[in-house]
């Protein structure tokens, strides 16, 4: 390992090593502030009572004024139940908090998007489903986070159909969209066709089976893409998934639709002669070998994904050949993170009142993350990174869009009423934090990184 390797790897165990310090120090990362103004104490008889029953008994009237009057318009709830936390697994309501808090400081600061944190004390999904239905009059829309498979496939799928807000799990769609975003940034650089592609599947988890099928929607063949899990390359042979088809039915139904040469083995069978690895597994580095990359396609495309740790460190799959490397850390060079595009998606869908979030939308909000890179376009240069604050208004204007488009929206608005709303309320947003670090308000952190 180089010397520069050496420090990339001391930078990336640094972030670790202060995070509780920091916590510790904030007690939090996120906190209610009014955003009307308090002259007097005269105000609150506005604000409060007696003058708001005036809008409370218009809306009586006209239920959809609750978007005019109050923060529903803008508010999201970040809900988890701790089951699937990062790569840390099920770690319970308590341990995943930090996390959520962290998630609705990203929808504030990138999107604009004020973001309330709800653990829940059950794992029972008929519980999750009833709770988000029960919560819909206080929120805008919802985001699922960290919930474990296979509920988490019907949870999200009953509350799509079920919920009259966007309700958006962020593991399965998130992760979907700006891997999709990735990989057609990374075919115009190699010069493939995703139609023409082999691709390994890493883990059959609920993120990489919303990869799959966005991929596949998208117009990559599953008859020639090979998905792996903990006992190896799926297929219709895998009797252990057959047995269990009615508790995983997505699992058996990629089972059936994939690796239809009848491939077996393990990791190193399934990524021999593939143009593209996804990997989003088991934390590593050492869950993929350098001699498996090096039996891949020419000009091999290597997602791993995985956090806190890629299952590869990246010179590592440089120097076996790969062309492109990504992971899902800042710290290193195509970063493939949800982060790049959950806040802008939730922005533009809820500039139009969306009732959901649909694939178009996902699609509308991948083109744009490509096209934004523009010339910039590189090996090491996939994706915007999250400074490119810009990104985010341009992937709200293409979602808003395309809402619309998909007869989604409540509201009908142009391209130019798009971009002023997302640009106005995001840099509104970053303002506000910088204003509060500057007058001392948010205190300087003990730690520098």
């Amino acid at each position: 390992m180089s010397t520069s390797d050496q420090d990339e790897e001391k930078k990336a165990a640094r972030f670790g090593e202060i995070a509780s310090e920091m916590h510790s120090f904030y007690r939090g990362k996120m906190e209610t502030l009014p955003k009307c103004s308090v002259r007097s104490m005269d105000d609150f008889s506005v604000w409060y009572s007696p003058g708001v029953a005036a809008p409370c008994l218009e809306i009586v009237q006209n239920p959809d004024l609750v978007y005019d009057y109050t923060s529903k318009w803008n508010t999201i709830a970040v809900i988890s139940d701790g089951s699937r936390v990062l790569g840390l697994g099920d770690i319970g309501p308590k341990a995943g908090l930090p996390v959520m808090e962290g998630k609705a400081m990203l929808y504030k600061y990138l999107g604009g998007v004020d973001a309330v944190a709800i653990m829940l004390n059950t794992k029972d999904p008929d519980e999750i489903i009833h709770t988000v239905l029960t919560l819909q009059p206080s929120f805008g829309g919802i985001n699922l986070e960290d919930l474990s498979q296979p509920k988490c496939f019907r949870i999200l799928e009953t509350l799509r159909n079920e919920a009259e807000i966007p309700v958006w799990h962020d593991d399965q769609q998130g992760t979907a969209t700006v891997t999709l975003a990735g990989l057609l940034s990374s075919l115009k650089v190699v010069g493939k066709n995703i139609e023409d592609l082999s691709i390994a599947f890493i883990g059959v988890g609920a993120a990489n089976v919303a990869c799959a099928r966005l991929i596949f929607a998208r117009g990559a063949k599953p008859e020639n893409c090979r998905m792996v899990d903990s006992k190896g390359i799926l297929g219709d042979f895998r009797k252990d998934i057959r047995l269990r088809r009615m508790e995983f039915p997505e699992k058996w139904q990629l089972c059936q639709s994939t690796n239809t040469e009848g491939r077996q083995g393990g990791i190193a069978e399934a990524l021999r002669g593939t143009d593209v690895v996804i990997s989003l597994s088991q934390p590593g580095p050492g869950r993929i070998q350098p001699e498996w990359v090096r039996s891949m396609a020419d000009q091999p495309i290597v997602f791993a994904c995985a956090n806190p740790t890629p299952e590869i460190w990246p010179w590592e799959a440089k120097e076996a050949g790969a062309a492109i490397v990504a992971t899902g850390r800042s710290d290193f060079p195509n970063q493939v993170n949800n982060s790049l595009c959950f806040p802008g998606i939730f922005r533009g869908a809820l500039d139009v009142r969306a009732r959901t979030i649909t694939d178009s939308m996902c699609f509308a909000a991948a083109d744009a993350l490509v096209l934004f890179m523009g010339d910039q376009l590189g090996p090491e240069h996939l994706l915007p990174t999250m400074e490119d604050w810009e990104v985010f208004v341009k992937i709200a204007v293409a979602v808003g869009l395309e809402a619309q488009k998909a007869g989604v929206a409540r509201l009908t608005r142009t391209e130019e009423e798009l971009e002023k709303s997302a640009r106005d309320i995001i840099i509104r947003s970053r303002n506000l934090t910088q204003t509060m670090m500057a007058n001392g308000s948010i205190k300087e952190p003990p730690c520098t990184i």
